[in-house]
């Protein structure tokens, strides 16, 4: 037996065993980098996609998605607007595989509280759905954990019924 064709042999089994070895390492690597990834990233790469929202009351949305944090998501459907709670969300379709990266913005960091006080400020019509219940109205102050809602009659005005609502139990509040 010739010694070129031996070490011919064992160089070739080294290789087949090195690329089975890496074969096995990129995917243990790539399952490991996916089991890091926050359902919050996959959603920032969907702004200005359109998707679609099932939220835990079972109530369906779809529309662009036109802004996402960590605490809420915000979609478009014409005029309209939905502030959608993550807490809210049940089931997400239209996501694209790929993961957008934490930008930094301070909008990305405001929390679901300080959207809401955002109507609040603005006294903006809103219908506010929270688990089954549909109430119409205005946002009139938003507490550590809940929101307090002047509902509105037929003219739009204030009368003096005032609901409190955990903001733990809100699914949707829409633009009227």
């Amino acid at each position: 037996m010739r010694w070129e064709s031996l070490f011919d042999d064992l160089e070739a089994q080294f290789a087949a065993v090195e690329l089975a070895d890496r074969a096995a390492a990129v995917g243990e690597l790539t399952r490991a980098e996916r089991a890091t990834v926050r359902l919050e990233g996959r959603v920032r790469a969907a702004i200005g996609q359109p998707i679609l929202v099932r939220v835990r009351g079972g109530e369906q949305l779809a529309g662009e998605l036109v802004d996402a944090a960590a605490e809420w998501l915000m979609l478009a459907e014409g005029p309209r607007r939905y502030l959608v709670p993550t807490q809210a969300v049940a089931v997400l379709r239209g996501l694209p595989g790929q993961v957008e990266p934490d930008s930094g913005r301070v909008a990305r960091r405001l929390g679901l509280a300080h959207a809401l006080r955002a109507l609040s400020r603005d006294r903006v019509a809103v219908r506010l759905d929270a688990q089954g219940v549909q109430l119409r109205g205005r946002l009139d102050a938003v507490g550590a954990d809940h929101v307090d809602l002047v509902a509105l009659d037929e003219s739009g005005r204030g009368r003096p019924e005032r609901w409190a609502v955990p903001i733990s139990a809100i699914d949707v509040v829409a633009s009227t």
